[in-house]
């Protein structure tokens, strides 16, 4: 019997509901087990039991860790270095592209996007 291949696992850090859905729904249907987190802490432990191969990650978040310190963070941590980061951001100036490629992130996205930017962005990133 075949073994068939393990879906590749997403997780979705945002503190809006909204954009978390959106991405959700737009990976619906697709080969990619998806997973959420509301914050940057909350992303950092559930890290390790959901192994993701891909994390979505928006930059302006309440709390204690933005974006770009859970990027950094998860790029410095060798057991999770592996993963891609997509840095999603609404700023798209220089400086914080720059900040992103500093933290580590592997790609960006800028809000507004597109469902098929998304899709594409994710597909490149993993490979798939």
């Amino acid at each position: 019997m075949t073994e068939l291949p393990t879906p590749r696992r997403i997780l979705i850090v945002d503190d809006h509901a909204d954009l978390r859905k959106l991405i959700r729904l737009t990976l619906l249907g697709t080969d990619y087990e998806v997973f959420e987190a509301t914050s940057g802490d909350e992303a950092l432990r559930r890290l390790r039991d959901v192994q993701p191969d891909l994390i979505i990650l928006d930059v302006m978040m309440p709390g204690d860790l933005n974006g770009y310190q859970v990027c950094s963070r998860v790029k410095a941590d060798p057991a999770l270095r592996h993963i891609t980061v997509i840095l999603v951001t609404a700023r798209a100036q220089a400086a914080d592209l720059q900040k992103g490629e500093a933290a580590g992130a592997d790609r960006y996205l800028i809000k507004p996007f597109s469902p098929m930017q998304l899709l594409d962005l994710v597909s490149e990133a993993l490979g798939t």
